[in-house]
């Protein structure tokens, strides 16, 4: 039997890790948490969580610098809950890799829901031996490894949320996809905030496959609409 998915829980207010902590666990989770970012660091060294959940307000680090390091370094989908409440602080926390973004105060239940939403869609019961593979564009793309390797041998790591894109697009090619089609994919609430950092993700996506939005091969641009996957495909 596949174990619990692991949570990783990092807060420096005691109160609030023993909240997420007994709460996720009663879930079902396994939970590990910490009050400061070089402990949640050391120890994702040699653990590899199936979620985190990060509070910005760090008192050694950066939070949302720990935030784009992380995602830059692990699969591992991403949940902000902060006391910070702008539009701004959300987008930038969305932009530099975050998956959600929860402000504080917070409802427990939203909490466990929301995790359950962006847990859902990495491959429970699949193993990294049974990957799938799509070609296009001098691309192939594992869609279990969250990889993009090019003809030339130049790999490219993406993110949980890029890779969730990435698979809407694939499975609905030269058809115009929306960005509430997106949003709602992905499980995200329908705000400015997150409205605005799909576009970020698909730009990120262009990045790494070296497409020019302005004269596109892969992703095609259709202004105040959404996108059209363009490439032709292939099963690898």
């Amino acid at each position: 039997m596949k174990p619990a998915p692991l949570i990783t829980v990092l807060d420096d207010t005691p109160e609030i890790r023993s909240i997420l902590t007994d709460g996720l666990e009663q879930a079902g989770f396994r939970v590990r948490s910490f009050g400061r970012a070089s402990e949640f660091e050391q120890a994702c060294k040699t653990i590899s969580p199936d979620a985190c959940i990060i509070d910005l307000g760090l008192p050694d680090s950066d939070g949302l610098a720990l935030v784009h390091r992380f995602a830059s370094q692990s699969d591992a989908p991403i949940l902000i809950i902060s006391g910070r409440s702008r539009t701004q602080d959300k987008i930038v926390g969305l932009e530099l890799g975050a998956d959600d973004y929860i402000i504080k105060p917070f409802e427990l239940e939203e909490v466990i829901a929301r995790l359950r939403v962006i847990l859902r869609r990495t491959n429970a019961e699949t193993t990294k031996s049974e990957s799938k593979t799509v070609r296009f564009c001098g691309w192939t793309a594992d869609l279990n490894l969250l990889q993009l390797t090019k003809d030339t041998g130049e790999r490219q790591n993406l993110t949980f949320a890029e890779n969730e894109i990435l698979k809407m697009f694939l499975a609905s090619p030269n058809r115009l996809i929306r960005r509430e089609q997106i949003l709602d994919y992905l499980g995200s609430s329908a705000d400015d905030a997150f409205d605005r950092s799909i576009d970020v993700k698909v730009s990120r996506l262009r990045t790494k496959l070296g497409d020019d939005a302005q004269n596109s091969r892969i992703i095609k641009t259709v202004y105040g609409a959404g996108y059209i996957f363009i490439a032709e495909i292939s099963e690898g």
